[in-house]
């Protein structure tokens, strides 16, 4: 059993799809290594669980 050709349509479609995963690649590890640096320089404090009456 042979696989026919793609078509030039779905050739088309796999570089775009390609670039599309790249960039939401690079989003998530730039909001990831943002959110790293911010966390570990100690800039992150969460807010007092204490509540005052």
């Amino acid at each position: 059993m042979s696989f026919k050709e793609p078509h030039e349509l779905h050739k088309r479609r796999f570089g775009r799809n390609l670039g599309v995963a790249l960039v939401l690649t690079s989003f998530i590890f730039i909001v990831f290594g943002l959110t790293y640096v911010k966390i570990t320089r100690g800039d992150y404090e969460p807010a007092n669980a204490s509540v005052e009456r």
